[in-house]
């Protein structure tokens, strides 16, 4: 059995508190009312009276908008302060601009610019809006959970200011998103329980974008929250409705309703009132009596109350909500399921394709007439003096943020002045970084707050992790393992710690990481946080990852180890797009070291543009092959050394130039070694060649492209890596998939060939994986005499 309206078994709570008076409600309910007309008019004219000389759908969500409408107003007029913030489901973008509109922070000229070339967002956008947007929402169940790291963001950032973080954290979602598997993974996060201030409501329309959901199983979704360790308030009917279950056959009705199955229910809507007396009657959950309360019931009542009475649910209700609100318990985290109808309020009110219906202009007209618009002039504000007036005055008052001051981020140096020596690896270098920072920078590694999915151990973070601490909610957790002598990680829990622990969630970790990147526009308090993940694992993360960049997070990815170079742990864990991805994310930069000195310069450059006004967030992709350090022949002189570091970090530099190269090996990453005996042997056969080391090929790529005349930018370090008079045809080799470098052949127009992987790995040894892939020696040892012969 389905039921259209769940319940818990207990009353809900819409019920439990006294009705407040009504002509506070009336004016709410004055002010629902024009929040709905001014979101639906703006889909209206950006589709239907602006000019559109392309003839593309512009689009829009009139029914998405018109079903979380009352919600929005009540949480906005009522519950809201300005240390909240919201996160506003994506298809409620015109209602969230429309409650600013009457709250006076944008003008009616914005109300015409729906979705038009730098005017208001398709999806709200906390970069691109004119208005307040506290989350960019658009990816779907990514911005639902925002809020959840934004809490535990706002935690941290409170460790480090000394300021209390105040404010709850709200989110507001549609049933449909909970389907996103990212929304469970973040509820089942083992900080979530702690973080009483967020609080989530749930526009339960039981419709998704095609259809009516035949098994919405809300009794299911309280049941998850509450098995998280949530409250959960849920407001399924209004008070009218309520009042008809208390008449004689309302028990009878209560069950009829909560037996039918969503698309039953989700068609009486659609019913005219004399559709309703004949098919609400039905069979009423076994009771043999059912049908013929049922028609007692509603015999007495007019056509219009019986139509509105079916309708009359509790999202749409503010008086109910605003007792669900009135039982929020802040010692841990709150969801509010409100039933709704989509597109409450308007024609298509309830109907199960109309998450992109459009009013036509008729439809339009008539709803300026029914509510006393004006549709050739639909951007009224209320009168000052009215009692709606005031209290958007009010509300706007309340709801006023002091200008957020930003501090500027630690100095960060760019250089220890220490070179490694012996063998080590690039992801081994990430450790030591880290800890070198804390005695050479120490404001600077305060900032630092490192995050990792349940990796910190096998991603070299051992030894920060002792020193650094790990974070935690609560005051310091005991260590039943400090006095073990075998025990080399140790995990000390402390509100202080810089280390965040995560369940083996990818989606969570860059979620977490673009939150805390996002602390200096916030709250003023710039933060160093880098994610440290498995690199075949990136792509999964990478959407969540890519939100948190354009909602204005600077973060750093780590994905360690990488590449067919983690040969024996076969093709599960070896990653081949990485290196794409990398210099193809807006707002990015990309790096991949060979040696470990390397990683240092990378890492510092990296945080030192964050935190700030057009920082940027940064990958690294670490390998765990050992490499002799000596090969990276890093300069002893001071000028020298600095001249390669700016290298470095601006996307590559010569390892090696010949006296009469005859050919060019353009190595990335673990692969170099191979690129410098490949050379050996090219020479053992009278070819000389040119050795050029790639760390970050998409500012190489950006460097053509400002040579170009395409973009803005500097190109002086094409000159350096790849001059003219040294042009030469040209042999390319990475551990990751060879189009990655293949561009920088087009510079001069060389003959090339490109070396990589294009095929899922395998487990072996290194030579026979290498081999395997043609990345090997003998590879480019054969792709440099193809072209020289």
């Amino acid at each position: 059995m389905t039921p259209a309206i769940a319940m818990t078994t207990a009353p809900p709570a819409s019920t439990a508190l006294p009705t407040p008076a009504t002509g506070d409600l009336d004016v709410l309910a004055a002010i629902e009312q024009r929040v709905l007309w001014l979101s639906t008019s703006m889909i209206h004219h950006a589709n239907r009276v602006r000019t559109n000389p392309s003839g593309l759908k512009v689009g829009g969500h009139q029914a998405s908008s018109a079903s979380i409408a009352t919600i929005m107003t009540a949480l906005w007029f009522e519950q809201l302060r300005a240390e909240d913030r919201v996160s506003v489901k994506p298809h409620a973008s015109p209602v969230l601009h429309a409650i600013n509109y009457l709250l006076g922070e944008i003008g009616a000229e914005h109300m015409t610019t729906l979705r038009e070339f730098g005017g208001v967002q398709s999806y709200p956008s906390r970069s691109k809006d004119p208005d307040t947007v506290d989350y960019s929402t658009g990816s779907v169940g990514i911005g639902a959970t925002a809020p959840i790291w934004g809490a535990i963001s706002r935690r941290y950032v409170s460790s480090i200011s000394g300021e209390s973080a105040r404010g709850r954290q709200y989110s507001l979602v549609g049933d449909a998103e909970l389907d996103e598997g990212a929304v469970w993974e973040a509820l089942l996060d083992s900080h979530v329980p702690d973080l009483g201030e967020l609080v989530w409501i749930v526009d339960l329309n039981r419709q998704s974008l095609d259809r009516v959901v035949p098994n919405i199983a809300a009794g299911k979704i309280e049941r998850m929250f509450a098995a998280a360790g949530w409250q959960v308030l849920t407001v399924p009917f209004g008070a009218r409705l309520e009042e008809v279950f208390r008449r004689p056959g309302g028990e009878v009705l209560r069950a009829r309703i909560l037996g039918m199955p969503n698309p039953e229910y989700q068609r009486l809507l659609r019913c005219s009132a004399d559709e309703l007396r004949q098919r609400l009657p039905g069979a009423a959950a076994g009771m043999d009596a059912g049908p013929d309360s049922i028609r007692s019931l509603i015999g007495d009542m007019a056509d219009e109350e019986l139509v509105d009475t079916i309708r009359n649910l509790g999202g749409h209700d503010l008086a109910a909500l605003r007792a669900a609100f009135a039982q929020i318990d802040d010692t841990r985290p709150t969801v509010i399921i409100a039933y709704t109808i989509k597109g409450k309020g308007l024609p298509m009110a309830g109907h199960p394709q109309n998450h992109s219906s459009l009013l036509t202009v008729d439809q339009y007209e008539r709803l300026a007439t029914e509510m006393g618009m004006d549709a050739a002039d639909p951007w009224q504000r209320f009168d000052a003096e009215s009692p709606a007036g005031r209290l958007c005055a009010q509300i706007a008052e309340r709801l006023r943020r002091e200008p957020v001051t930003m501090k500027e981020p630690p100095a960060v140096p760019a250089d220890f002045g220490r070179t490694p020596s012996g063998t080590g690896t690039t992801q081994a270098a990430l450790g030591r970084v880290l800890l070198d920072l804390t005695r050479s920078a120490p404001d600077a590694a305060r900032r630092v707050v490192t995050a990792s999915p349940d990796v910190s151990s096998s991603t070299n973070l051992a030894g920060w992790l002792n020193k650094a601490g790990v974070w935690s909610t609560d005051s310091d957790r005991q260590n039943w393992f400090v006095d073990d002598p075998e025990t080399i990680m140790h995990w000390n829990e402390r509100p202080s710690g810089q280390h965040i622990e995560l369940g083996i969630a990818e989606v969570n970790l860059v979620s977490i990481i673009g939150e805390l990147g996002a602390t200096w526009s916030r709250w003023g308090e710039p933060l160093f946080p880098i994610g440290v993940l498995y690199d075949p694992f990136v792509e999964r993360a990478l959407e969540p990852w890519s939100y948190g960049m354009y909602a204005g997070g600077q973060s750093i990815l780590i994905g360690t180890p990488s590449g067919v170079t983690l040969a024996a742990e076969g093709g599960a864990h070896q990653s081949i797009k990485t290196p794409s991805i990398g210099m193809e994310q807006p707002q990015c930069l990309s790096y991949e070291p060979a040696f470990m000195q390397e990683t240092e310069w990378m890492l510092l450059a990296a945080m030192g543009q964050m935190g700030r006004p057009g920082g940027k967030s940064a990958y690294l992709r670490l390998s765990t092959k050992p490499v002799d350090q000596s090969l990276a022949a890093i300069p002893a002189d001071p000028a020298a050394r600095e001249r390669r570091r700016r290298q470095v970090v601006a996307g590559g530099y010569r390892l090696r130039s010949a006296q009469h190269p005859v050919v060019t090996i353009v190595a990335m990453g673990a692969v170099v070694p191979d690129a410098l005996d490949a050379a050996e042997r090219l020479s053992a056969l009278g070819l000389e060649s040119d050795i050029v080391c790639i760390t970050n090929p998409g500012l190489l790529f950006e460097a053509v492209q400002a040579r170009g005349g395409q973009v803005d930018g500097n190109d002086w370090i094409l000159d350096q890596v790849l001059p003219a008079d040294r042009a030469r045809p040209m042999v390319t080799v990475l551990d990751g998939h060879p189009h990655a470098l293949a561009f920088l052949a087009g510079i001069h127009g060389v003959p090339a060939r490109h070396l990589g992987v294009s095929g899922f790995g395998q487990s072996g040894d290194l030579a026979d994986v290498y081999r395997h892939h043609g990345i090997d020696v003998d590879s480019i040892v054969r792709a440099a005499l193809d072209l020289t012969e």
